[in-house]
């Protein structure tokens, strides 16, 4: 029998890198051009610990956004289909989520049936 939970998904927020960025344009390689290759990978990254995650990757992602700035840019296609990233140092899409459910269960039980 599948493991059914529910997932409370909270209202997404942008976060910007903690100082300036250099503003700039990056081109990709011709096999990120390849439509494709062009999907949505989402991730879902799970926590264990006291503190609360969000807590500590916010200010942290704030802060890696410095050093990898592209992850704060915008993809564009140019010439030919190929991709570039603008470095526009704006922001990126961070999505906090709690689910009813402990790792232990998730480990233990599969197929996974989430809900929300």
């Amino acid at each position: 029998m599948a493991l059914t939970f529910a997932v409370r998904r909270r209202e997404p927020v942008l976060v910007v890198p903690a100082s300036p960025t250099p503003q700039e344009t990056k081109r990709l390689s011709d096999i990120d051009s390849k439509e494709s290759l062009r999907v949505l990978m989402p991730g879902v990254f799970v926590y264990r610990g006291d503190d609360d995650p969000v807590d500590v990757i916010g200010p942290a992602l704030t802060e890696a956004l410095v050093h990898y700035y592209p992850l704060a840019g915008r993809f564009r296609e140019v010439e030919d289909g190929k991709l570039v990233v603008d470095c526009t140092g704006k922001d990126m899409l961070f999505a906090e989520a709690d689910a009813d459910v402990r790792l232990a269960e998730l480990e233990r039980r599969q197929p996974v049936v989430a809900r929300g």
